[in-house]
């Protein structure tokens, strides 16, 4: 997959990866053998506060959309982890398991679960593109700052 880093009210998105509105989850698809990878966008990191703990389903559980992968406990946040498409679960990242801080530094970065798509048309369903992501994501962090959920 080919990175195209673009920058939405102070916060960098990768224009190649496709974002779930709901959720603030996004989806890197897999080139070839790798697997997709499932991670937060930086307002959904940010919104749900610094991460303490996660949790994940099994290693080739089978995942409907909205349906729960994991668990996240945060300090604005407490709850399931939604999936953004349906999948099977490949792995979790141990690396964020052992340290989940790694969220707090890096969402970009930091992926959650190793996945492999159960549907692939589901990914028509998510944002992806800059011509989709600008106003979306401006439109958010808009939305999350008249809460009092992001600074100024």
């Amino acid at each position: 997959m080919t990175e195209h880093w673009i920058e939405v009210a102070g916060y960098r998105l990768d224009a190649g990866r496709y974002y779930d509105a709901n959720s603030h989850l996004w989806v890197e698809t897999g080139v070839g053998a790798d697997p997709t990878h499932i991670g937060f966008d930086p307002l959904g990191r940010e919104t749900t506060g610094d991460v303490v703990e996660v949790s994940f389903v099994g290693a080739g559980t089978t995942v409907r959309r909205g349906d729960a992968f994991g668990s996240i406990e945060a300090a604005k946040y407490v709850g399931p982890l939604e999936a953004p498409v349906s999948l099977v679960v490949h792995t979790g990242n141990q690396q964020v398991l052992d340290r989940p801080g790694l969220l707090n530094e890096d969402p970009n970065q930091a992926w959650l679960v190793a996945v492999a798509l159960a549907d692939d048309s589901e990914l028509a369903q998510l944002l992806t593109g800059e011509d989709q992501l600008r106003p979306w994501f401006a439109a958010e962090v808009e939305r999350y700052r008249r809460q009092g959920a992001v600074a100024e």
